[in-house]
């Protein structure tokens, strides 16, 4: 399951996008409940805005139930999902995330895209309003896996019909399906296993 990811890096156009915040800082090791950046569709144009990773429905009243994660083949039908899958739609960006693999020790893996590119993950979004403001939170779609599951990674043709309005549904269901790209991975020291450290050591090879 992708529990961690990172955001440390971006191009110019990216921070050009409406919404990019001016304090945005590196994040090496980012959480579920962690604040994080969502790119979406607004009035035909593409834009950012921050968001807590961790779904959170207006009509949900167990705040301590908000799901980091969706998984691909039941999203369409999940009461906590399927509304936000046909009208709430974004994409995460990253450039990796963390994986841990063994049986009795689990070490972690950091997997990034093998041309060395940004990472886009399918997501959804909701809105939570408290008082007079309104909170953002976010899922991200995991593949279906006989082992891991991974975020779903669109690839350009995808993240356009991913946030389109307009998308028929059997296309989104398709996209759910999408062949995934080769990723390369990187054995880590387990310094990353702290959730509180946000630096650069957390790619420290193991």
């Amino acid at each position: 399951m992708c529990g961690r990811f990172a955001l440390f890096r971006w191009n110019p156009a990216f921070a050009a996008l409406p919404g990019f915040p001016a304090d945005q800082r590196a994040q090496w090791n980012i959480s579920p409940n962690d604040s994080v950046l969502i790119l979406r569709a607004h009035a035909g144009q593409r834009e950012l805005a921050r968001a807590r990773w961790g779904l959170t429905p207006a009509w949900l009243t167990d705040l301590s139930r908000t799901p980091a994660h969706a998984r691909a083949e039941t999203l369409a039908e999940q009461p906590m999902f399927r509304q936000a899958f046909r009208e709430r739609r974004c994409l995460l960006p990253a450039n990796g995330f963390y994986e841990w693999r063994g049986t009795q020790r689990k070490r972690p893996y950091w997997l990034t895209p093998a041309e060395g590119s940004s990472l886009f993950f399918a997501a959804v979004w909701e809105a939570y309003p408290v008082q007079e403001q309104v909170w953002l939170s976010t899922a991200v779609v995991t593949q279906a896996a006989a082992s891991q599951r991974r975020p779903l990674i669109l690839d350009e043709a995808g993240q356009a019909a991913w946030l389109a309005e307009d998308t028929p549904l059997h296309v989104l269901q398709g996209l759910l399906a999408s062949p995934q790209m080769p990723l390369r991975e990187r054995l880590l020291a387990n310094l990353v296993n702290d959730p509180k450290l946000n630096a650069p050591e957390c790619l420290t090879p193991g």
